[in-house]
C-alpha cells in the first residue's frame, strides 16, 4: 500500500458502509486491476516507474533509414494508437539526439486527454536548443505540463550556468545527475521520477538511448509496432553490443499481439 494512505482508503469505505473485499493476488480481477495500476504497483513496491519503450519499425527492424528519415514508416491508426498509450503515461522521456534531429513535440494529440503527460529528456552536455517546440508545449494552469531535464554537465561551468537559467526561464527544470563516462545516471534518474510521482514513463527515443536502457535492464515493457515493410540497412530499434552466444540475447516474452490497422502492435515483457 501507498505508505501515505496505508489502510485508510478501506476504513473509510468499511466506515460508509460499501462491502469490500480482499482478493487473492491470482484472482481474474485482481490481475486486471494490478494492470490498471501497474505504474503504480511498480512504483509502491519498487520505488521506480514502470519503463514502457515505444519503438515503431519495419519488418527488419528498422525505425529510420540511414539518411534518418521515418516518416512515417507505420499507419495513421498505428499513430493515433501510440498517442493513446502516450496519455495514458504520466511522463515521455525522449533524447538530445531525437530533439536535435526531429524537434518534436512529443504530446498527446488527436484525441481528448484531460492533461498533457510530463516531459523528460535526457541531455548529458545540457545541448537544448532554446527553440525546441517542446519547450511551447507546457499549457498552463492546474493541469500544466513540467519538463524535466536530466544533464551531467558541471553546473559549477560558467557557460553551462547561463544556459541552464535560460532553460529555466523558459520554464524548463534542470537535473544533475552524472553517471560514469559524462553520462545521466539512467537508473538514479528514474528513482528521481519516482519521487516525483511518476508512474508510467512511456520511452520515445532514438536507438542509441534506447540502447542504453535496454543494456542497464530498465525497461519493464516494449511497445512495437511493426509495418508491414522491408527497408534493408538503416537504424535498428536499439544500439546493443554484438553476442557470441544466442543465451546471452535479451529475453522477451509476448504480453499481447494486436492488429492495428495494416501494421502489427507487439506487447513484450521480460520472460
Amino acid at each position: 500500500p501507498n505508505p501515505q494512505v496505508a489502510g485508510q482508503g478501506m476504513a473509510r469505505l468499511a466506515a460508509a458502509g460499501v462491502q469490500t473485499d480482499i482478493l487473492n493476488v491470482q484472482d481474474n480481477i485482481a490481475v486486471q486491476a494490478r494492470e490498471l495500476n501497474i505504474g503504480f504497483f511498480s512504483r509502491m513496491e519498487r520505488g521506480l516507474p514502470w519503463v514502457r519503450m515505444k519503438v515503431a519499425a519495419s519488418l527488419d527492424g528498422q525505425t529510420a533509414l540511414q539518411n534518418g528519415q521515418s516518416q512515417w514508416i507505420t499507419g495513421p491508426e498505428a499513430r493515433a494508437d501510440g498517442h493513446a498509450w502516450r496519455a495514458r503515461a504520466c511522463a515521455i522521456l525522449t533524447g538530445i539526439g531525437t530533439v536535435l534531429e526531429d524537434d518534436p513535440q512529443l504530446n498527446v494529440r488527436g484525441l481528448d486527454s484531460p492533461r498533457q503527460p510530463h516531459l523528460v529528456v535526457v541531455d548529458s552536455r545540457l545541448d537544448m536548443p532554446l527553440n525546441a517546440q517542446l519547450l511551447d508545449t507546457q499549457g498552463a494552469g492546474d493541469q500544466a505540463r513540467q519538463i524535466w531535464i536530466y544533464t551531467a554537465v558541471d553546473p559549477a561551468n560558467a557557460e553551462h550556468a547561463l544556459k541552464r537559467a535560460a532553460l529555466t526561464a523558459r520554464g524548463a527544470r534542470v537535473i544533475d545527475m552524472p553517471g560514469p563516462g559524462g553520462k545521466v545516471d539512467l537508473a538514479a534518474m528514474l528513482r528521481d521520477l519516482a519521487r516525483r510521482e511518476i508512474n508510467e514513463l512511456h520511452v520515445e527515443a532514438g536507438h542509441k538511448l534506447n540502447g542504453s536502457f535496454i543494456r542497464e535492464g530498465l525497461v519493464d515493457e516494449y511497445l512495437v509496432y511493426l509495418a508491414p515493410q522491408l527497408l534493408g540497412p538503416g537504424q535498428g530499434m536499439a544500439n546493443l553490443p554484438a553476442l557470441t552466444a544466442l543465451s546471452d540475447s535479451v529475453q522477451l516474452a509476448f504480453h499481447a499481439v494486436d492488429r492495428i490497422g495494416p501494421d502489427l502492435r507487439l506487447l513484450l515483457r521480460r520472460a
